[in-house]
């Protein structure tokens, strides 16, 4: 990864080049039990992320409120999960050392803080599925609590895009054919 890799995030539509390290995952997986045995459901960050967007949801180190690292610039959710799209900020000291660490690879977690508004426990299973959540803050982590919870390098992320696009286009072409 160059410097200019580090230097400015891919703007959004229209919108000029955003300073910083760009970010982006899933912060959490629906219908999938983290180490703390919740399960949360599709749907359940749609109020929250409405009334917050993305300003009002802090990019956090290791979930420490002492410790911003950056802004998300897109939150949402997909039929995966959560998806988080931001950027670390590099005039921030703690932000290019996690910059540094996830261009690495030494980090790549995502963890979500945020207060279950609407539960129910199983009592079979004892796992907590929450259907409505309160989401106060996205931290990039060493050990997320839902293990499959990952920022995408940035190299991964870019080729999921095209390889999706490539896919796409194959299908077109075949479907044409």
């Amino acid at each position: 990864m160059s410097g200019s890799d580090l230097a400015l995030a891919e703007p959004a539509s229209g919108a000029q080049p955003a300073e910083g390290f760009p970010v982006e995952g899933y912060a959490c997986l629906f219908g999938v039990a983290d180490l703390g045995r919740d399960v949360i459901l599709p749907g359940a960050f749609a109020e929250s992320l409405a009334r917050r967007r993305p300003e009002g949801v802090r990019l956090l180190y290791q979930h420490d409120p002492a410790e911003p690292l950056g802004v998300w610039d897109e939150l949402f959710e997909d039929a995966r999960g959560l998806y988080v799209r931001g950027r670390l900020s590099l005039k921030v000291g703690r932000a290019r050392e996690v910059a540094a660490l996830v261009a690495e690879g030494a980090i790549d977690g995502l963890s979500i803080g945020y207060k279950a508004v609407a539960a129910r426990t199983d009592p079979k299973t004892r796992l907590r599925r929450i259907s409505r959540i309160d989401l106060w803050e996205v931290s990039i982590v060493t050990f997320p609590m839902q293990p499959g919870a990952r920022l995408l390098a940035p190299a991964r992320s870019a080729s999921r895009r095209l390889d999706a696009a490539a896919a796409r286009l194959r299908t077109a072409l075949g479907a044409g054919a």
